[in-house]
């Protein structure tokens, strides 16, 4: 399906009549390449769009962030450390949701690109304190340019409205229950 279609697609769209559908299949019973209209059981199913919509951002972002080399995750473990200068990776990772072993491997492309550092931690010599390098906020603050302008297109595309209540909605998705 098309990013587009991601956030036009209604339920009167997904309910084609049978005659409509029919025109794409061949004599042989065979579909055309292309997506087709009904989505069957998937129309009643929120996380199947909620899905839908984070895979057309993270594309997006991923675009957007393509002239720094940082993926969308690097840029999550960036912007957290930068906000909880000294946190350990243990309270990244829980942070985040990464698991552990990934998060370990993300650190280390990150270290190893200069981008940030690990410090012995004062208070526990077991841990580690994260913070970052000066390359790292530099680099930092180029990505989130690039974010902000890849939110403003969310923004535009989605409206006041929807963004807003996207934006609340799975911010704390306790929050309305």
């Amino acid at each position: 399906m098309p990013p587009r279609a991601a956030f036009s697609r209604t339920t009167t769209a997904a309910r084609a009549t049978r005659a409509s559908m029919s025109a794409d299949k061949p004599a042989s019973g065979r579909r055309k390449a292309g997506a087709v209209s009904d989505l069957g059981a998937l129309n009643g199913h929120l996380g199947y769009f909620i899905r839908r919509l984070q895979i057309w951002v993270f594309q997006d972002f991923i675009r957007t962030l393509a002239p720094l080399e940082i993926s969308p995750a690097q840029f999550s473990v960036l912007s957290v450390i930068n906000a909880n200068e000294g946190l350990s990776q243990a309270e990244l990772g829980n942070t985040l949701a990464i698991e552990r072993a990934r998060l370990v491997r993300l650190l280390n492309r990150l270290q190893k690109r200069r981008l940030i550092e690990r410090l012995p931690s004062s208070a526990d010599g077991r841990r580690h304190a994260l913070r970052l390098t000066p390359i790292g906020q530099t680099t930092l603050k180029q990505a989130m340019a690039l974010a902000d302008r890849h939110e403003a297109g969310l923004l535009a595309k989605l409206g006041e409205e929807r963004y807003g209540a996207l934006m609340e909605a799975l911010r704390d998705p306790s929050a309305s229950s």
